[in-house]
């Protein structure tokens, strides 16, 4: 069996799922991949137990979900194939910024170590993918720069430095950041924290733009010197 058939697309989605969480800082449970991947409590447990089987995940007593060694390599292959098709996609076959994600996860299982190795020179080695997330290198995946826009405070300047991955499983919300130029390297003050609404109002070069907290959360940005 070669490298690219050992996993079957659904177990590399798991372990996309499970590493992408990770990085976002939340403690992953059974529940939370069920949420994520759109499937029923039993779909989810009768998979971690396949994945626990293969030596690809753990679970302490609390039944917190942890990649094995090999499990976050073999996370960190998928991730890093479907990071550079989103580049593909929107780099040279110009897809819109909000619609590659979803196009990627279908090309990602796909796509052989040679293809990969060929692709990422082609597309002149990105360290990211255009939502600004780290592309991993080998078996390191470096830390995503800055800090959700709902910790910051109001008045601070500040500049996007990438959209996390859970806001591409809201295509809505992906599309309203295209509209309102919310990218990464894009700058922006916030004018306004009004948590008694839930709102938080950025101002930008097209003018002011009124955020909920939640959909704030998935925008990651650095605080600017004034």
């Amino acid at each position: 069996m070669t490298e690219q058939s050992r996993l079957t697309p659904r177990t590399e989605e798991y372990l996309e799922t499970i590493l992408n969480l990770n990085v976002e800082g939340k403690t992953v449970l059974a529940v939370h991949l069920a949420k994520r991947l759109l499937v029923s409590p039993p779909t989810v447990a009768g998979a971690l137990r396949r994945l626990k089987r293969d030596g690809l995940i753990s679970a302490n007593s609390r039944k917190e979900i942890e990649l094995t060694d090999i499990g976050k390599q073999e996370a960190l292959k998928i991730v890093r194939r479907h990071r550079l098709v989103e580049r593909l996609l929107t780099d040279i076959l110009e897809v819109e910024w909000s619609e590659c994600h979803e196009e990627a996860c279908r090309m990602e299982h796909a796509i052989s170590p040679l293809v990969e190795s060929k692709l990422y020179k082609r597309l002149g080695q990105p360290a990211t993918c255009p939502h600004g997330n780290p592309i991993p290198v080998y078996k390191t995946l470096t830390p995503p720069k800055g800090v959700p826009l709902n910790t910051i405070s109001q008045g601070t300047r500040i500049e996007v430095t990438r959209i996390s991955e859970e806001a591409n499983y809201t295509p809505e919300l992906m599309r309203f950041l295209q509209r309102q130029n919310i990218l990464p390297e894009k700058t922006f003050q916030i004018k306004k924290v009004a948590p008694h609404i839930g709102t938080i109002t950025l101002a930008g070069e097209s003018g002011e733009i009124s955020i909920g907290v939640k959909a704030a959360a998935t925008i990651w940005c650095k605080p600017l010197d004034n």
